[in-house]
């Protein structure tokens, strides 16, 4: 893990920089639990409840105290990938044969070698969710942004599309996310630096679904752009971050006035992507600043929750958050990818071959 081993390497030369053991506990998506557990922030109204779980042998979910919904996920893989959500008692089995499958491919197994056949499974959280941008300055949590998920992300599978900010959200719910940031960032133990943080909100309470020391994913970063009453220009938010790593004082810097929005452009179907047609009329789209298709021509792409590249980043800046999530879905609209299918097609959650072409 980059950010861990750049935890061990800052603190063995003496550099300003999170605890490794904080890092660690947000590597591990069970370890992470049991901390915010630990600290009062998984009890309103009731406990939420999570299980580390083998998958070899095969789980059997009545001996493992599991109850329907919930959500299968692997211990540290990210961008959604692999996580499932399983209904009754075949789903989790056909879900868990899906998991296991997924992490004997040999290269996840150079990441995760150690947890390779376990995996969290927790209650399934139903609600909206948000992301928090932020970074950490000497311990005080300065938030960036907070996104918008307007997608529902409500299984089987959870891969993300559109974050927009300004949030939509009352004053005061934006407040309490910024109150539980503060509480689970702490909880952790992290003190140092930018943090990427997802919450599900719902009317029992605010849970905090991930804490990372790192700034949003991808090619995400470019929808911030941040301004200082000190200075003329925009700046991105790799250079607020590095500003910040070299001591500069950024405690003045705020997003921009206008609302923005990406769209992380979702892979419907696993293949060899043969070709991508429509991005000059998505450009051409009123509040699209940008269109960048990163997937390759004749490479082979995954659809979740086998993957975790998406196909591209569609961007927009409006004056209203409303407007950029349309632009989005607009631009969105305009492209068409011809994705040529190679291997059996399985049923998503009774894991039946339909066949290559099903």
């Amino acid at each position: 893990m980059p950010a861990l081993a750049a935890a061990y390497a800052a603190r063995g030369l003496g550099f300003v920089a999170n605890h490794p053991a904080a890092v660690e506990a947000c590597t591990n998506k069970f370890r992470m639990r049991e901390v915010l557990r630990d600290a009062g922030l998984f009890e309103a109204p009731t406990k939420f409840w999570f299980r580390r779980i083998p998958l070899s042998p095969e789980p059997e979910p009545a001996f493992l105290g599991i109850q329907f919904p919930c959500v299968l996920k692997p211990l540290s893989l990210s961008a959604s990938q692999g996580v499932m959500r399983a209904n009754n008692r075949e789903e989790f089995r056909v879900a868990a044969r899906r998991l296991a499958r997924l992490l004997e491919r040999p290269d996840l197994q150079m990441k995760i070698a150690a947890s390779a056949r376990e995996a969290l499974v927790e209650e399934y959280i139903p609600g909206v969710e948000v992301a928090v941008e932020a970074i950490l300055i000497a311990g005080e949590l300065k938030v960036l942004a907070i996104f918008d998920k307007p997608d529902p992300l409500e299984g089987p599978f959870f891969e993300e599309s559109i974050y927009v900010t300004p949030s939509r959200l009352s004053a005061p719910q934006q407040s309490a996310i910024r109150d539980r940031a503060v509480q689970a960032i702490r909880a952790i133990g992290l003190t140092h630096g930018p943090v990427h943080a997802e919450f599900r909100i719902n009317e029992d309470d605010i849970w905090p679904i991930e804490i990372a020391p790192r700034p949003i994913g991808g090619m995400c970063a470019a929808s911030l752009a941040f301004v200082s009453p000190r200075h003329s220009e925009l700046i991105a938010l790799e250079e607020l971050i590095l500003c910040h790593a070299v001591g500069a004082d950024i405690t003045d810097w705020h997003r921009e006035s206008a609302a923005s929005g990406v769209m992380m452009v979702p892979v419907p179907a696993s293949g060899i992507l043969e070709e991508v047609t429509g991005i000059d009329e998505s450009k051409r789209v009123r509040h699209i600043t940008d269109v960048q298709i990163t997937a390759r021509l004749h490479d082979e792409i995954l659809a979740w929750p086998e993957g975790s590249s998406y196909l591209g980043f569609i961007f927009a800046k409006s004056e209203s958050p409303a407007a950029a999530e349309s632009a989005l879905r607009e631009a969105h609209s305009k492209l068409h990818f011809q994705i040529r299918s190679t291997l059996p097609v399985e049923h998503p959650m009774t894991g039946k071959v339909l066949g290559p072409h099903a």
